[in-house]
């Protein structure tokens, strides 16, 4: 059997905000709060845990996504008025041109968790 990743726990300074940033941001389903966690879908094998702690320390996590989808998410971003960018230590210059392929950003939440969107074009 392949080594896959089924989930990771993603901080947050409230779970429920969290995930519903993420998930509108990326065009996924939050179905709403289960226990101590508030979880994203992102495929059938991969679901973010968003967890309320205090003090969070944010994480990277890099997304590789087909053209159109990057296209949808950088229209949610522009709409919802989220600063990216093509650097990370840059998060808010505007810019899908990335160092490490055709179009990519980076965006991030209020909990310093920073999100790495990559398209092949």
């Amino acid at each position: 059997m392949a080594i896959t990743l089924n989930h990771t726990i993603v901080p947050a300074v409230d779970n429920e905000t969290a995930a519903r940033f993420f998930a509108s941001v990326m065009g996924l389903h939050y179905r709403g709060a289960d226990r101590h966690f508030a979880p994203v879908e992102v495929n059938d094998s991969l679901t973010l845990d968003f967890m309320s702690v205090e003090n969070p320390v944010g994480h990277h996590l890099a997304f590789d996504v087909d053209p159109s989808s990057f296209d949808a998410i950088l229209a949610r971003l522009d709409a919802a008025g989220v600063p990216y960018g093509n650097d990370p230590g840059a998060p808010g210059n505007g810019r899908v041109d990335h160092p490490l392929c055709p179009r990519g950003l980076y965006f991030t939440d209020d909990a310093g968790n920073l999100y790495e969107v990559m398209s092949p074009q």
